[in-house]
């Protein structure tokens, strides 16, 4: 009996609770605080890349919104990700050299910190 009741509380709690969306930090984040763009020219995947800092209760978050380009258009999609202090520095330091591999070097190793990435498997 008193794991039914605690498999129904818990169930109940999921079903309440809601969780912030990718889009929503993503807009929470654009909103609250002002970025540091780093533009790639020159790279087949990646558009941009746009670094934040945001205080939420007394602590610094890091965030990077990479934007990857898309095939046959002038448009990218934006992907949010939580990231180190100093990954800012680390991008903004190789990025010119390859904007690519920046981002396999730098940021993609926070990709399973949101879970706001995609998945390139």
């Amino acid at each position: 009996m008193r794991l039914f009741v605690l498999t129904i509380t818990v169930v109940v709690f999921c079903l309440t609770t809601k969780a912030q969306t990718c889009d929503e930090i993503m807009e929470h984040v654009k909103s609250e605080s002002y970025g540091t763009t780093y533009i790639s020219y020159n790279s087949d995947v990646i558009s941009k890349a746009t670094f934040y800092d945001a205080r939420i209760d007394y602590q610094s978050y890091y965030f990077v919104i990479v934007c990857f380009k898309q095939e046959y258009s002038y448009g990218c999609n934006e992907y949010i990700y939580q990231v180190g202090s100093s990954t800012k520095t680390s991008y903004s330091m190789h990025y010119k050299s390859s904007a690519g591999k920046a981002f396999w070097d730098y940021i993609e190793p926070y990709s399973d910190n949101l879970g706001c990435a995609p998945d390139f498997d």
